[in-house]
C-alpha cells in the first residue's frame, strides 16, 4: 500500500469522497445546567428571582477567570425568601378556594317538561374573576368572564331527579406558584448572564488566558434554532449595574476592549456583526454604540471609546455585547477580551499594558496528554516532554525585560519537583520580550524531574503550576496557569476541547489513528468524543476497527465489530465529553506498541469526531475511501479526540456502568411475527428502545415492555436500547 500526500481538491475530484472538517453544531464543553423541578404545571413555579449588586469603577475583565455570576437555586440558603401566588382570584385580589374550577363556555340549566315534551334553558350567570399570568414574572392579572363548569338537566313531573354534567378539563382550575427571591452581592463577578462562552482555546494568539466567544449556540451549548438558515441576534453578554452617578465629563470616562473575528472557529460573513450597546436607565432603553462586520482576523483589534453623554452617568448604567449571525450552530465566531471601563483616560491612552500567558499548558508528557498509569510507571524511559511550548504575550508598547519562569509539580498539595524556564528561552532567544507581540518558546524537560513512578494505586493526578512574568508592573493573575496531569487507562493526544469536527465521507470509508505506546498490552475499547456539526448523524452506523501497524500504514485487522452489532455516534455533554465504546463481549485485543484504531463506517455522512485544534497531531491521522487499499493523510491540523482504552488495574473501577453495557441482552422470539420481549441482567423497564432499518433509518421508539414490529414489513431490523452503544439484529417474518 502507498501513502498519498495530495491535496483536498484533487482527492475530491478523483473519488467524490474525502475527509471533511466543519464547525461545531453544539458546544459539549458547556455542561447541561440543572433546571428546577416544577411541582406545578405552570411555568414560573419554583423560579428564583435574583437581585444583583451594583459595581463601582473601574470595571475590568481580561477573562483569565470566569467572572459570570452564578445563581444557586437553593431555597434553604440564608436570605432566601419566597411568595406564593394564586392562579385564580376574586375581584378584590383574594385567592379563590383551592378546588375552584371555571369554564369560558356559556353553561346553563335545562328543565324538561315531559307532558309537553319541551324544555327551557336558563343561562348561568357570568362570574368575574382575576386570572394570573404565570408565564412570566412579575405576575400580572386580567379580568375574565367565566361560568360554572357544569350543566344541570332537570325534569318536571319526575320528583328528585336532577343530573349535573361536569365539563372535563375546564378552562380555569385553581393553581399556585411559589417564587423564591435571593439577593446577590459578589463584586468579584461582573456579568449577569452567561449566554456567551468563556473559554481558553477558541481565539488565535489571545493577549491573555481566556476570552469570551459569541456564536449561534445558547448558554447550554445548543443551537438557538436547530436546522435553520435564519440569521438573527444570538449571544449576549451583559454587565452588572455600574454606579456612574458621581461621574462628570471632566472625569474622562473611556470604554475599551479587544475583539477578534473567527479565530480557530468559523469565519463570520460581512452580514454578521459584533455589537456594543449602552443602557440608559432613565429612558429604560439599550442604545447602539458600536459594531463591526464579520471578517477573517488573525489578530486582535483594540477599540477605545469615550463616554460623553450625560444620560449614562447614572447609578444603574450597564453595557452589553451581542452578536448577529447564524442561529443553527457554532458559527460566525467573534471573540472579546480585555474589557475595561475607567475614568481618567484619554484618546492616546496605553490601553492594555500587561504581560500574560496566551494559552494554558496541558501536558508535561512527550507526545501525549494522558497515558495509562500502569504503562507510565513500567517504562524505563524518561517520558517527560522535550518540547513544552509556552505562549506568552507582551502587551507593552515597548520591549520589556524578561525574568526566569518556573514549572512546579504538586501531589495532593505537596511539592514534588520543578523546572526552571530561563527568561532568555521564554523570550525565544531574544534579549527582551518584543513589544506588542505573542512569543512562542519551546522548553526541554526531558532531564531532571519526572512524575514519580513509585506512586501506588491504579491512577494518579498531579497538579502542575507554570509561571512566567516580565519586569514591569502588570496584572499578576494571568502570569500563571494550572492544569492537572491525569494518568488513567487511556492514551490521548487532545486537550479535551473540540474546536471543530471532522471525518471521512462515503460508505465503507475508514478513519485510522496511529498510536505508538509505551508497551504492548490489551485494548478493551476506545473512547471518543463526537461533536454534532451541521447535520445530526447520531443514527449513522460504524464498526470499531483495530489494525496492525504495517510500516506506518494500517495493516491486518486485529478486531472489527460484528456487522450485526454496529455502533453509532453518542453525544456527551458536560465535563465528561467522551463516550467509551467497549469491545463486544468484553473482548480484549492484544496490540503491539504500535497500532491503529478507528472505524469503518456504514453510512456516507461525516461522523464528526471532535478535533482539538490547539495541539497538532495530524500526522497520526489517516483515512481511506476505497476499502483500505489507499491511505491518505489528513489535511487538517489538530488532534483527534479518540483515545484507546487499555486493560489495566482500573478495569473494575472506571466506567463500571458503561462496562455493563455489554451485559447479556436477549430479544425473543427472534425471528418474530411482531411482538418482542427482552431478557437482561438488569432492570431496563425505564429504558426506551429505538427501531432502525438495516440501512440505519430511525423508524420508531418503543418502551421496553411494548416492542411491536407488526406494522413493519418483513426483513432485517436493528434495535438499540437507550444507554447502550450496540445494535441488536432482529428478523421480522
Amino acid at each position: 500500500m502507498k501513502l498519498f500526500f495530495i491535496t483536498f481538491l484533487f482527492y475530491t475530484i478523483s473519488y467524490g469522497q474525502t475527509i471533511e472538517m466543519g464547525p461545531l453544531y453544539s458546544n459539549p464543553n458547556i455542561g447541561i445546567k440543572s433546571k428546577s423541578q416544577l411541582k406545578s404545571s405552570v411555568s414560573i413555579d419554583s423560579t428564583f428571582i435574583y437581585y444583583s449588586d451594583t459595581l463601582a469603577l473601574p470595571f475590568f475583565d481580561e477573562f483569565s477567570k470566569n467572572k459570570f455570576q452564578q445563581y444557586p437555586d437553593d431555597y434553604t440558603a440564608p436570605g432566601v425568601t419566597s411568595q406564593l401566588y394564586y392562579y385564580l382570584l376574586d375581584t378584590l385580589d383574594q385567592p379563590l378556594p383551592i378546588n375552584k374550577e371555571f369554564t369560558d363556555q356559556q353553561t346553563f340549566t335545562r328543565i324538561f317538561d315531559i307532558v309537553s315534551n319541551t324544555y327551557v334553558d336558563s343561562l348561568h350567570d357570568t362570574i368575574l374573576i382575576n386570572v394570573s399570568d404565570f408565564s412570566q414574572y412579575p405576575v400580572t392579572h386580567s379580568i375574565q368572564n367565566v361560568f360554572p363548569p357544569y350543566y344541570i338537566y332537570d325534569t318536571i313531573g319526575i320528583p328528585d331527579i336532577s343530573d349535573t354534567v361536569w365539563i372535563t378539563n375546564p378552562s380555569f382550575t385553581q393553581d399556585s406558584a411559589r417564587i423564591f427571591f435571593s439577593s446577590i452581592n459578589d463584586p468579584t463577578k461582573l456579568w449577569v448572564d452567561d449566554y456567551a462562552y468563556h473559554n481558553y482555546r477558541y481565539a488565535i494568539n489571545p493577549w491573555s488566558l481566556g476570552v469570551v466567544t459569541f456564536d449561534g449556540l445558547d448558554r447550554y451549548g445548543y443551537p438557538y434554532q436547530i436546522g435553520t438558515s435564519v440569521t438573527d441576534y444570538a449571544d449576549v453578554l451583559t454587565s452588572k449595574k455600574i454606579d456612574l452617578s458621581s461621574i462628570s465629563l471632566s472625569d474622562s470616562l473611556y470604554f475599551s476592549f479587544l475583539y477578534q473575528a473567527k479565530g480557530l472557529g468559523d469565519e463570520p460573513e460581512s452580514s454578521d456583526s459584533l455589537i456594543l450597546e449602552f443602557y440608559a436607565p432613565d429612558s429604560d432603553e439599550w442604545i447602539h454604540i458600536w459594531s463591526v462586520e464579520g471578517s477573517d482576523m488573525s489578530d486582535f483589534k483594540a477599540t477605545h471609546l469615550p463616554i460623553l453623554d450625560l444620560k449614562y452617568f447614572k447609578d444603574a448604567f450597564q453595557f452589553r455585547f451581542k452578536n448577529y449571525g447564524a442561529l443553527s450552530g457554532g458559527l460566525d465566531h467573534f471573540h472579546v477580551d480585555y474589557v475595561y471601563l475607567r475614568k481618567n483616560s484619554f484618546v492616546a491612552d496605553t490601553l492594555f499594558k500587561d504581560f500574560a500567558f496566551s494559552y494554558p499548558i496541558n501536558s508535561l508528557l512527550k507526545d501525549f496528554t494522558s497515558v495509562p498509569w500502569d504503562h507510565y510507571k513500567n517504562s524505563s524511559l524518561n517520558n517527560m516532554t522535550d518540547s513544552l511550548f509556552i505562549n506568552v504575550h507582551n502587551a507593552s508598547e515597548v520591549q520589556e525585560n524578561y525574568q526566569d519562569g518556573k514549572v512546579e509539580v504538586y501531589k495532593n498539595g505537596s511539592f514534588r519537583g520543578d523546572f526552571v524556564l530561563p527568561g532568555f528561552d521564554l523570550a525565544n532567544q531574544s534579549i527582551n520580550y518584543p513589544a506588542l507581540s505573542t512569543i512562542v518558546s519551546s522548553h526541554d524537560l526531558s532531564s531532571g524531574y519526572e512524575y514519580e513512578k513509585t506512586e501506588s494505586g491504579p491512577f494518579q493526578e498531579f497538579e502542575v503550576v507554570t509561571s512566567a512574568t516580565a519586569q514591569f508592573p502588570n496584572l499578576a493573575s494571568n502570569d500563571s496557569t494550572v492544569f492537572y496531569q491525569k494518568f488513567q487507562n487511556y492514551y490521548s493526544y487532545d486537550d479535551g476541547s473540540a474546536e471543530a469536527a471532522f471525518g471521512p465521507t462515503g460508505s465503507q470509508s475508514r478513519l485510522a489513528i496511529k498510536y505508538d505506546t509505551y508497551e504492548a498490552d490489551s485494548l478493551i475499547g476506545i473512547s471518543m468524543h463526537f461533536s454534532p456539526s451541521v447535520n445530526d448523524v447520531s443514527s449513522d452506523l460504524f464498526l470499531i476497527t483495530v489494525w496492525e501497524d504495517d510500516n506506518g500504514l494500517p495493516g491486518d485487522v486485529l478486531y472489527e465489530d460484528d456487522i450485526f452489532f454496529p455502533r453509532n455516534p453518542i453525544y456527551r455533554n458536560g465535563l465528561n465529553l467522551f463516550y467509551t465504546y467497549y469491545f463486544k463481549d468484553t473482548v480484549k485485543v492484544s496490540v503491539s506498541n504500535s497500532f491503529f484504531v478507528g472505524w469503518r463506517q456504514l453510512d456516507v455522512n461525516r461522523l464528526n469526531l471532535g478535533l482539538d485544534r490547539n495541539i497538532d497531531h495530524s500526522d497520526k491521522i489517516l483515512y481511506s475511501v476505497n476499502g483500505g487499499f489507499d491511505w491518505f493523510s489528513s489535511p487538517f491540523s489538530g488532534s483527534p479526540m479518540l483515545r484507546p482504552v487499555f486493560s489495566t488495574s482500573l478495569d473494575d473501577q472506571l466506567n463500571s456502568s458503561e462496562i455493563s453495557q455489554n451485559q447479556k441482552i436477549t430479544f425473543y422470539p427472534n425471528p418474530t411475527d411482531g411482538k418482542l420481549s427482552i431478557v437482561s441482567e438488569s432492570d431496563l423497564s425505564s429504558n426506551k428502545v429505538t427501531l432502525f432499518s438495516y440501512a440505519g433509518q430511525e423508524l420508531a421508539i418503543f418502551n421496553v415492555n411494548s416492542i411491536d414490529l407488526s406494522p413493519f414489513s418483513s426483513g432485517i431490523y436493528l434495535l438499540k436500547i437507550e444507554g447502550q452503544s450496540v445494535f441488536y439484529k432482529i428478523l421480522k417474518k
